[in-house]
């Protein structure tokens, strides 16, 4: 609906009309939109009542556009096209090929799943902005808040009504080792075993990660004496590799060794950190977003595809 005045336009007379001065007649315009005559003449009438004008008159049996009729046929013509447009636009957002997508994602998983995400985000859907934020933490304000994501699950979380709530992996500890350390060839590594070698820190000392292992570490009678400070896992690993010491860290991170390191699990006890997907309810069911938690469950691995529909909303 057009606002006219206090009265309002129905678009789809507009177009009748507009299908009326094109053709010449209504006769043809009936032809033209597959109607009866009756009912184009009954649209056109309609919309004279509405205007309060005279958009046509009779000449003989045909009719003539009036001077009012060729204005608002002009008008018609910008009215309908614009319509056109943003119909095409919602088409094209309900099918995710425009618009914008925001995803945020903490260091691990930057470089081991969003190549592949944002791969396939681009390839299926070349029209959709992506807004691609690194962030090691969930964030307190709404504002900050992304469609998609991806996040370490805290005991402080707070919940966010909107928001629905993918667990994705978790994400057991290791302990790299440098070349030719004695417990290189070992299948695990208990915690205590660590409590006097040389330990480079990877994580800020606020971080989530790092206070989950300081915990666990806590549990198995010792704090890590942390020698080295590294506020990345690369960096850190580039430590262990130049026999500096030993880094604990999620297996996520500990992806791509450098050369001569080795990563053992870490038990007794076995520290694990749950990866999240938190997506906004109101784009949970768009194209991008849909392909998005897909892209992620696939790289999370096999436990995170068992239930594709699984989540849980944060009321």
């Amino acid at each position: 609906m057009l606002l006219y005045g206090c009265r309002v336009l129905d678009t789809h007379r507009l177009r009748v009309f507009r299908s009326v001065v094109a053709s010449g007649s209504v006769q043809g315009a009936a032809t033209n939109l597959g109607y009866t005559p009756s009912a184009v003449s009954q649209h056109v009438t309609a919309l004279q009542r509405e205007t309060g004008l005279a958009l046509f008159e009779r000449v003989g049996r045909g009719l003539r556009v009036t001077a009012a009729g060729l204005v608002l046929a002009e008008q018609a013509d910008g009215i309908l096209t614009r319509l056109g447009e943003a119909e095409s636009v919602v088409a094209d957002l309900r099918a995710g090929r425009t618009g914008t997508l925001s995803v945020s994602y903490f260091a691990s998983v930057g470089a081991a799943w969003m190549p592949g995400v944002v791969r396939r985000l681009t390839g299926e859907f070349p029209g959709v902005r992506l807004d691609l934020a690194l962030r090691e933490w969930l964030p307190d304000d709404p504002a900050d808040r992304s469609d998609v994501q991806v996040a370490v699950e805290r005991p402080d979380f707070a919940a966010w009504p909107g928001f629905t709530v993918h667990h994705l992996l978790d994400d057991p500890y290791v302990v790299v080792l440098p070349p030719g350390h004695p417990l290189a060839g070992r299948d695990e590594v208990e915690l205590a075993e660590l409590a006097d070698e040389r330990w480079v820190d990877n994580d800020f000392a606020r971080g989530w990660c790092r206070r989950n292992l300081v915990e666990a570490c806590t549990a198995a009678g010792f704090r890590p004496p942390f020698h080295v400070e590294a506020h990345d896992y690369p960096t850190a690993l580039a430590f262990v590799a130049a026999g500096i010491g030993i880094t604990v860290l999620p297996e996520l991170g500990a992806e791509h060794l450098p050369s001569g390191t080795c990563a053992v699990p870490v038990v007794r006890p076995a520290p694990v950190r749950s990866i999240l997907a938190v997506v906004r309810d109101a784009a949970a069911h768009t194209p991008p977003v849909l392909a998005t938690l897909e892209e992620l469950r696939a790289a999370a691995g096999p436990a995170a595809r068992l239930s594709p529909g699984a989540g849980r909303p944060v009321r």
